[in-house]
Protein backbone atom coordinates (compact mmCIF):
# COMPACT_ATOMS: atom_id res chain seq x y z
CA UNK A 1 0.00 0.00 0.00
CA UNK A 2 1.43 3.41 -0.94
CA UNK A 3 0.94 6.30 1.78
CA UNK A 4 1.73 9.58 2.24
CA UNK A 5 0.58 11.67 5.03
CA UNK A 6 -0.46 15.05 4.66
CA UNK A 7 -0.90 16.40 8.60
CA UNK A 8 -3.33 14.29 10.31
CA UNK A 9 -5.09 12.88 6.97
CA UNK A 10 -3.84 9.84 5.68
CA UNK A 11 -3.98 9.30 1.86
CA UNK A 12 -4.13 6.16 0.27
CA UNK A 13 -3.36 5.84 -3.38
CA UNK A 14 -3.70 3.59 -6.47
CA UNK A 15 -7.38 2.96 -5.26
CA UNK A 16 -8.10 6.70 -5.12
CA UNK A 17 -9.84 6.33 -1.74
CA UNK A 18 -9.14 9.05 1.30
CA UNK A 19 -9.54 7.52 4.65
CA UNK A 20 -11.45 10.15 6.96
CA UNK A 21 -8.85 12.64 8.62
CA UNK A 22 -8.41 12.37 12.56
CA UNK A 23 -10.49 15.39 14.02
CA UNK A 24 -8.78 16.91 17.49
CA UNK A 25 -11.17 18.75 19.46
CA UNK A 26 -9.37 19.98 22.32
CA UNK A 27 -8.29 16.71 24.73
CA UNK A 28 -10.80 14.80 22.45
CA UNK A 29 -9.74 12.92 19.77
CA UNK A 30 -12.01 11.31 17.37
CA UNK A 31 -11.79 8.04 15.47
CA UNK A 32 -12.65 5.52 13.33
CA UNK A 33 -11.77 2.70 11.82
CA UNK A 34 -10.09 3.45 8.76
CA UNK A 35 -11.84 1.32 5.37
CA UNK A 36 -9.82 -1.77 4.08
CA UNK A 37 -8.59 -1.23 0.64
CA UNK A 38 -6.99 -3.51 -1.68
CA UNK A 39 -5.12 -1.50 -4.26
CA UNK A 40 -5.18 -3.08 -8.32
CA UNK A 41 -3.28 -5.66 -9.14
CA UNK A 42 -1.68 -5.31 -12.72
CA UNK A 43 -1.24 -9.13 -13.02
CA UNK A 44 -4.24 -10.23 -14.93
CA UNK A 45 -2.88 -7.44 -17.49
CA UNK A 46 0.43 -8.90 -17.38
CA UNK A 47 -0.61 -12.14 -18.04
CA UNK A 48 -2.54 -11.44 -21.19
CA UNK A 49 -0.38 -8.52 -22.54
CA UNK A 50 3.73 -10.00 -21.79
CA UNK A 51 3.91 -12.93 -24.23
CA UNK A 52 3.50 -10.36 -26.93
CA UNK A 53 6.60 -8.51 -25.46
CA UNK A 54 9.74 -9.29 -26.93
CA UNK A 55 13.63 -8.40 -26.38
CA UNK A 56 15.17 -6.70 -29.49
CA UNK A 57 19.21 -8.27 -30.33
CA UNK A 58 21.38 -6.64 -32.76
CA UNK A 59 24.88 -6.97 -34.03
CA UNK A 60 26.87 -4.97 -35.69
CA UNK A 61 30.01 -2.61 -36.29
CA UNK A 62 30.76 -0.17 -33.46
CA UNK A 63 32.85 1.93 -34.82
CA UNK A 64 30.73 2.45 -38.00
CA UNK A 65 27.90 3.05 -35.43
CA UNK A 66 29.58 5.49 -33.33
CA UNK A 67 31.28 7.50 -35.83
CA UNK A 68 27.75 7.40 -38.50
CA UNK A 69 26.36 9.82 -35.22
CA UNK A 70 26.78 13.37 -35.61
CA UNK A 71 27.67 15.33 -32.14
CA UNK A 72 24.70 16.65 -31.50
CA UNK A 73 23.11 12.74 -31.61
CA UNK A 74 25.46 11.27 -29.31
CA UNK A 75 25.58 14.65 -26.71
CA UNK A 76 21.52 13.95 -27.07
CA UNK A 77 21.54 9.69 -26.13
CA UNK A 78 24.44 10.69 -23.78
CA UNK A 79 21.73 12.84 -22.16
CA UNK A 80 18.80 11.15 -21.91
CA UNK A 81 20.59 7.55 -22.13
CA UNK A 82 23.62 8.00 -19.94
CA UNK A 83 25.28 6.05 -22.63
CA UNK A 84 24.90 5.11 -26.65
CA UNK A 85 21.85 2.39 -26.45
CA UNK A 86 24.18 0.21 -28.37
CA UNK A 87 26.03 -0.44 -25.62
CA UNK A 88 29.13 2.43 -25.33
CA UNK A 89 29.38 4.25 -22.79
CA UNK A 90 30.24 8.06 -23.67
CA UNK A 91 33.50 8.55 -23.97
CA UNK A 92 34.37 4.42 -24.00
CA UNK A 93 36.23 2.85 -26.41
CA UNK A 94 35.58 -1.18 -27.44
CA UNK A 95 38.83 -3.23 -27.29
CA UNK A 96 40.34 -4.25 -30.22
CA UNK A 97 38.61 -7.98 -31.73
CA UNK A 98 35.20 -6.54 -30.20
CA UNK A 99 33.99 -4.48 -33.00
CA UNK A 100 32.33 -6.16 -35.93
CA UNK A 101 29.76 -9.01 -35.09
CA UNK A 102 28.96 -8.74 -31.74
CA UNK A 103 26.12 -7.60 -29.80
CA UNK A 104 26.04 -3.94 -29.35
CA UNK A 105 22.65 -2.96 -29.31
CA UNK A 106 19.84 -4.45 -27.09
CA UNK A 107 16.02 -3.02 -26.62
CA UNK A 108 12.37 -4.05 -26.35
CA UNK A 109 9.55 -4.37 -28.62
CA UNK A 110 6.17 -5.50 -29.09
CA UNK A 111 3.74 -7.88 -31.73
CA UNK A 112 1.22 -5.79 -33.33
CA UNK A 113 0.22 -8.65 -36.11
CA UNK A 114 -0.26 -12.55 -35.60
CA UNK A 115 2.16 -12.97 -38.51
CA UNK A 116 4.90 -11.54 -36.99
CA UNK A 117 5.10 -7.43 -37.11
CA UNK A 118 7.34 -6.12 -34.07
CA UNK A 119 7.40 -2.07 -33.49
CA UNK A 120 10.15 -0.59 -31.83
CA UNK A 121 12.67 1.99 -31.67
CA UNK A 122 15.10 3.31 -34.33
CA UNK A 123 17.45 3.72 -32.20
CA UNK A 124 17.47 0.23 -30.95
CA UNK A 125 18.31 -1.13 -34.79
CA UNK A 126 19.76 1.34 -36.48
CA UNK A 127 23.17 0.87 -38.10
CA UNK A 128 23.10 -3.18 -37.40
CA UNK A 129 24.13 -5.34 -39.43
CA UNK A 130 21.81 -8.39 -37.74
CA UNK A 131 19.12 -8.23 -36.20
CA UNK A 132 16.96 -10.72 -33.65
CA UNK A 133 14.29 -10.94 -31.80
CA UNK A 134 13.23 -12.98 -28.79
CA UNK A 135 10.02 -13.92 -27.74
CA UNK A 136 8.76 -13.66 -24.68
CA UNK A 137 8.71 -17.88 -24.81
CA UNK A 138 12.66 -17.45 -24.96
CA UNK A 139 12.67 -18.64 -28.97
CA UNK A 140 15.41 -16.45 -30.56
CA UNK A 141 14.11 -15.47 -34.45
CA UNK A 142 16.07 -13.89 -36.88
CA UNK A 143 14.35 -10.45 -38.06
CA UNK A 144 13.60 -8.48 -41.43
CA UNK A 145 13.79 -4.60 -41.39
CA UNK A 146 10.23 -3.52 -42.56
CA UNK A 147 10.69 0.39 -42.09
CA UNK A 148 12.18 3.00 -40.21
CA UNK A 149 11.59 6.81 -39.41
CA UNK A 150 14.52 8.62 -38.08
CA UNK A 151 12.46 11.48 -37.01
CA UNK A 152 9.82 9.94 -34.77
CA UNK A 153 12.45 7.28 -33.73
CA UNK A 154 10.02 4.45 -34.95
CA UNK A 155 10.81 1.26 -36.59
CA UNK A 156 9.07 -1.94 -37.79
CA UNK A 157 10.49 -5.30 -38.20
CA UNK A 158 9.05 -8.82 -39.69
CA UNK A 159 9.85 -12.34 -37.99
CA UNK A 160 8.63 -15.89 -39.50
CA UNK A 161 7.89 -17.70 -36.19
CA UNK A 162 5.55 -20.87 -38.39
CA UNK A 163 2.25 -19.94 -36.12
CA UNK A 164 0.50 -17.08 -35.30
CA UNK A 165 2.01 -15.03 -32.76
CA UNK A 166 0.24 -13.50 -29.62
CA UNK A 167 -0.31 -9.67 -30.45
CA UNK A 168 -1.78 -6.29 -27.97
CA UNK A 169 -3.77 -3.65 -29.56
CA UNK A 170 -3.59 -0.28 -29.68
CA UNK A 171 -4.67 2.06 -27.39
CA UNK A 172 -6.11 5.86 -27.78
CA UNK A 173 -3.04 7.97 -26.48
CA UNK A 174 -5.85 11.20 -26.94
CA UNK A 175 -7.33 10.34 -24.44
CA UNK A 176 -4.86 9.55 -21.77
CA UNK A 177 -4.87 12.38 -18.89
CA UNK A 178 -2.40 12.96 -16.67
CA UNK A 179 -2.63 10.73 -13.27
CA UNK A 180 -3.96 7.71 -15.47
CA UNK A 181 -1.80 4.75 -14.65
CA UNK A 182 0.86 4.13 -16.73
CA UNK A 183 1.77 0.35 -17.09
CA UNK A 184 5.45 -0.58 -18.88
CA UNK A 185 7.11 -3.97 -19.69
CA UNK A 186 10.38 -4.57 -21.65
CA UNK A 187 14.30 -5.52 -21.06
CA UNK A 188 15.87 -3.08 -18.60
CA UNK A 189 19.35 -4.09 -18.38
CA UNK A 190 18.63 -6.94 -20.16
CA UNK A 191 16.82 -8.64 -17.68
CA UNK A 192 13.25 -9.81 -20.00
CA UNK A 193 10.05 -9.54 -19.02
CA UNK A 194 10.52 -6.81 -16.57
CA UNK A 195 7.15 -4.97 -15.63
CA UNK A 196 6.72 -1.56 -14.04
CA UNK A 197 4.27 1.07 -13.23
CA UNK A 198 3.18 4.71 -12.82
CA UNK A 199 1.20 7.39 -13.74
CA UNK A 200 1.33 9.79 -17.08
CA UNK A 201 3.00 12.54 -15.38
CA UNK A 202 3.15 15.05 -18.33
CA UNK A 203 1.53 15.37 -21.91
CA UNK A 204 3.20 17.09 -24.79
CA UNK A 205 6.82 17.28 -24.05
CA UNK A 206 9.51 18.55 -26.33
CA UNK A 207 12.73 16.92 -25.42
CA UNK A 208 14.58 18.43 -28.67
CA UNK A 209 15.18 15.04 -29.63
CA UNK A 210 13.25 16.64 -33.03
CA UNK A 211 10.96 18.27 -34.74
CA UNK A 212 7.90 16.15 -33.89
CA UNK A 213 8.05 15.84 -30.30
CA UNK A 214 4.65 15.30 -28.72
CA UNK A 215 5.96 12.74 -25.59
CA UNK A 216 4.25 11.03 -22.91
CA UNK A 217 5.81 11.55 -19.88
CA UNK A 218 5.62 8.84 -17.07
CA UNK A 219 7.28 7.98 -13.98
CA UNK A 220 6.94 4.39 -14.30
CA UNK A 221 10.38 3.18 -13.87
CA UNK A 222 11.87 2.20 -17.63
CA UNK A 223 15.64 2.39 -17.98
CA UNK A 224 18.09 1.20 -21.03
CA UNK A 225 16.67 -1.63 -22.12
CA UNK A 226 13.23 -0.50 -22.17
CA UNK A 227 13.75 1.59 -25.62
CA UNK A 228 10.59 0.55 -28.13
CA UNK A 229 8.85 -1.38 -25.60
CA UNK A 230 5.15 -0.77 -24.82
CA UNK A 231 3.69 1.42 -22.56
CA UNK A 232 0.06 0.14 -21.19
CA UNK A 233 -3.10 1.73 -20.05
CA UNK A 234 -5.04 -0.50 -17.58
CA UNK A 235 -7.30 -1.69 -20.11
CA UNK A 236 -3.91 -3.41 -21.48
CA UNK A 237 -3.85 -1.27 -24.63
CA UNK A 238 -0.42 0.39 -25.74
CA UNK A 239 -1.09 3.90 -25.17
CA UNK A 240 3.08 4.81 -26.17
CA UNK A 241 6.28 3.09 -27.38
CA UNK A 242 8.74 3.97 -24.50
CA UNK A 243 11.57 5.93 -26.32
CA UNK A 244 13.92 7.53 -23.36
CA UNK A 245 14.66 8.94 -20.08
CA UNK A 246 15.85 11.86 -18.05
CA UNK A 247 18.77 9.69 -16.72
CA UNK A 248 22.10 12.18 -15.37
CA UNK A 249 23.26 8.91 -13.77
CA UNK A 250 22.15 6.15 -17.12
CA UNK A 251 19.33 5.22 -14.68
CA UNK A 252 15.93 5.23 -13.48
CA UNK A 253 15.04 8.85 -11.90
CA UNK A 254 11.34 8.90 -12.03
CA UNK A 255 11.28 10.93 -15.58
CA UNK A 256 10.38 8.76 -18.89
CA UNK A 257 9.23 9.44 -22.15
CA UNK A 258 7.02 7.82 -24.52
CA UNK A 259 5.72 8.23 -28.14
CA UNK A 260 2.45 8.96 -27.59
CA UNK A 261 0.49 5.94 -29.24
CA UNK A 262 -1.80 7.80 -31.76
CA UNK A 263 1.44 9.30 -33.23
CA UNK A 264 3.44 5.99 -33.28
CA UNK A 265 0.42 4.29 -35.22
CA UNK A 266 0.05 6.42 -38.31
CA UNK A 267 3.92 5.87 -38.71
CA UNK A 268 3.98 2.73 -38.35
CA UNK A 269 1.39 2.03 -40.57
CA UNK A 270 3.05 4.15 -43.44
CA UNK A 271 6.56 2.28 -42.78
CA UNK A 272 4.15 -1.49 -43.10
CA UNK A 273 3.19 0.23 -46.68
CA UNK A 274 5.93 1.62 -47.85
CA UNK A 275 8.76 1.26 -45.88
CA UNK A 276 9.29 5.10 -45.24
CA UNK A 277 7.49 7.92 -44.29
CA UNK A 278 6.50 10.45 -46.72
CA UNK A 279 5.91 13.81 -45.33
CA UNK A 280 4.65 17.76 -46.51
CA UNK A 281 7.30 20.19 -46.93
CA UNK A 282 6.79 23.96 -46.94
CA UNK A 283 9.94 25.56 -47.46
CA UNK A 284 10.01 27.70 -44.77
CA UNK A 285 11.94 28.74 -41.57
CA UNK A 286 9.87 29.76 -38.73
CA UNK A 287 10.05 31.27 -35.32
CA UNK A 288 7.49 31.54 -31.98
CA UNK A 289 5.37 34.82 -32.56
CA UNK A 290 6.21 36.49 -28.97
CA UNK A 291 3.69 38.71 -27.20
CA UNK A 292 6.58 41.34 -28.33
CA UNK A 293 6.60 40.21 -31.68
CA UNK A 294 2.41 40.28 -31.70
CA UNK A 295 2.83 43.80 -30.24
CA UNK A 296 5.37 45.21 -32.90
CA UNK A 297 3.60 43.76 -35.90
CA UNK A 298 -0.17 44.82 -34.72
CA UNK A 299 -1.50 41.15 -34.12
CA UNK A 300 -4.00 41.12 -31.30
CA UNK A 301 -2.62 37.55 -30.06
CA UNK A 302 0.61 36.25 -29.61
CA UNK A 303 -0.12 33.10 -31.74
CA UNK A 304 1.19 31.62 -35.12
CA UNK A 305 4.49 30.96 -36.81
CA UNK A 306 6.19 33.93 -37.81
CA UNK A 307 8.12 33.57 -41.38
CA UNK A 308 11.86 34.02 -40.65
CA UNK A 309 13.71 32.47 -43.92
CA UNK A 310 12.08 31.94 -47.33
CA UNK A 311 13.27 29.11 -49.38
CA UNK A 312 13.90 30.74 -53.01
CA UNK A 313 12.87 27.21 -54.52
CA UNK A 314 10.20 25.97 -52.16
CA UNK A 315 6.51 25.80 -52.23
CA UNK A 316 6.06 29.05 -49.96
CA UNK A 317 7.95 31.23 -52.18
CA UNK A 318 5.66 29.64 -55.40
CA UNK A 319 2.79 30.13 -53.28
CA UNK A 320 3.40 33.87 -52.50
CA UNK A 321 4.47 33.71 -49.03
CA UNK A 322 7.02 36.00 -47.65
CA UNK A 323 9.69 36.84 -44.70
CA UNK A 324 7.81 38.43 -41.86
CA UNK A 325 4.54 36.88 -42.97
CA UNK A 326 2.42 35.19 -39.91
CA UNK A 327 1.11 31.75 -40.71
CA UNK A 328 -2.07 31.72 -38.49
CA UNK A 329 -3.56 28.36 -40.20
CA UNK A 330 -2.97 25.62 -42.71
CA UNK A 331 -5.81 23.99 -44.36
CA UNK A 332 -8.11 23.21 -41.45
CA UNK A 333 -5.51 22.98 -38.93
CA UNK A 334 -5.33 26.91 -36.78
CA UNK A 335 -1.39 27.09 -35.98
CA UNK A 336 -0.86 28.72 -32.23
CA UNK A 337 2.84 27.36 -32.29
CA UNK A 338 5.82 26.59 -33.98
CA UNK A 339 4.93 22.72 -33.18
CA UNK A 340 1.59 23.08 -34.95
CA UNK A 341 2.71 24.39 -38.55
CA UNK A 342 5.72 21.37 -38.54
CA UNK A 343 3.03 19.02 -37.57
CA UNK A 344 0.26 20.41 -39.92
CA UNK A 345 2.44 20.47 -42.59
CA UNK A 346 4.33 16.74 -41.85
CA UNK A 347 0.99 15.59 -41.82
CA UNK A 348 0.17 17.14 -45.52
CA UNK A 349 0.60 14.49 -48.60
CA UNK A 350 3.31 15.74 -50.71
CA UNK A 351 1.11 17.61 -53.79
CA UNK A 352 -1.92 18.33 -51.86
CA UNK A 353 -3.42 21.89 -52.42
CA UNK A 354 -3.96 24.09 -48.99
CA UNK A 355 -5.72 26.90 -47.77
CA UNK A 356 -2.82 29.14 -45.61
CA UNK A 357 -4.34 32.32 -43.67
CA UNK A 358 -1.51 34.62 -42.81
CA UNK A 359 -1.24 37.67 -41.28
CA UNK A 360 0.80 40.60 -43.21
CA UNK A 361 1.22 44.32 -42.71
CA UNK A 362 -1.99 44.56 -40.57
CA UNK A 363 -4.14 42.67 -42.79
CA UNK A 364 -5.52 39.18 -43.28
CA UNK A 365 -4.79 37.69 -46.39
CA UNK A 366 -5.63 33.85 -47.79
CA UNK A 367 -3.04 31.78 -49.90
CA UNK A 368 -3.06 28.95 -51.89
CA UNK A 369 0.19 26.66 -51.45
CA UNK A 370 0.84 23.18 -52.99
CA UNK A 371 3.13 21.02 -50.17
CA UNK A 372 5.84 19.93 -51.80
CA UNK A 373 7.59 16.44 -50.47
CA UNK A 374 10.31 16.71 -47.54
CA UNK A 375 13.54 15.37 -48.46
CA UNK A 376 15.05 12.67 -46.03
Amino acid sequence: MFKRHFGKALLLTGALAIAAPIALQGEQQATAAAPSIVLPSFAPLVKATKPAVVTIQTKGSADRITNNRSTEEREFLERFFGRDPFGQQPGQRQRPGQRRGVPTGLGSGFIIDPNGLVVTNNHVIDNADEIKVVLDTGEELDAELVGTDSKTDLAVLRIEAGRRLPTVPWGNSDGVEVGDWAIAIGNPFGLGGSVTAGIVSARGRDIRSGPYDDFLQVDAPINRGNSGGPLFDQLGNVIGVNTAIFSPSGGNVGIGFAIPANQAREIVEDLIADGSVERGWLGVSIQPVTPEVADAIGLDDAKGALIAEVNAAGPAKKGGLLRGDVILSFGSTDIGSVKDLTRAVADTAPGTQSEVRIFRKGKFQTKVIKTGRLKT
